[in-house]
């Protein structure tokens, strides 16, 4: 057999090893792909939306989950690192998408995410029985930590407060009262902010028991904004 035929060998082993569909490596993707899109829309489903109801980022935590684990499994073959998935992340968070500071708990929720994506993705060697342990053991943490049995959720406000006499110690109950009947809300604690004694004016944070369970990312609001900052 000369060169020109052991290439010819060599170039047609290539191109069929290309073009037929491998059976196995297929079914592999197919069932990962069901398993891991079943497993985070789990979490996303009965334990992120039922509180917060927040359909953009349900949508976004969704196509991220699908597009970190395709991009993992399908570049398999060239060495890719864990720290190349984490990569992403760090990406997302420097960004933040440029449109508007996401919440601690949406970026709780992406980082479980993509980890859940990169554990399915990269776990070839596991065994069918570790990676449904690992999966489930994900679920198991995020209902344990989005139980109100163990975890009473309070919400807080912050409102800028215009009887500045009440924020004496000793007024303390009388400025709760007033906050109440002008809220609508029973508050458990407030904390006193920033003082202008110019203006007669005061941040109070409001802290009380949201009877929803819904989470409402305005109240999570740590700050106003400035003047410049409205328009």
């Amino acid at each position: 057999m000369d060169l020109f035929d052991m290439t010819e060998d060599v170039s047609m082993q290539i191109v069929n090893n290309t073009l037929l569909i491998d059976g196995n490596a297929v079914a592999q993707l197919l069932w990962r792909f069901v398993f891991n899109f079943i497993v985070v829309g789990v979490i996303i489903h009965f334990f992120y939306y039922p509180k917060s109801r927040r359909r953009d980022y349900y949508f976004t935590f969704s196509l991220i989950n699908i597009s970190v684990f395709l991009l993992i499994i399908l570049m398999g073959s060239v060495k890719i690192k864990v720290g190349f998935a984490l990569g992403i992340f760090a990406i997302f968070g420097i960004i933040r998408y440029r449109t508007e500071s996401v919440p601690i708990r949406e970026m709780t929720y992406l980082f479980v995410i993509i980890a859940i994506s990169v554990v399915n993705a990269l776990a070839i060697q596991l065994s069918l029985a570790e990676l449904l342990i690992a999966n489930a053991l994900f679920v198991f943490s995020v209902w344990l930590l989005e139980n109100e049995r163990w975890l009473k959720h309070v919400s807080c406000k912050l409102v800028l407060y215009d009887k500045i006499h009440l924020i004496t110690p000793d007024k303390r109950e009388e400025l709760i009262a007033d906050l109440q009947k002008r809220i609508g809300i029973e508050i458990s604690k407030v904390e006193i902010g920033h003082i202008d004694f110019l203006r007669d004016a005061v941040y109070i944070k409001v802290y009380y028991e949201s009877k929803t369970r819904e989470i409402n990312t305005v109240d999570m609001i740590e700050r106003l904004p400035r003047e410049s900052d409205r328009f």
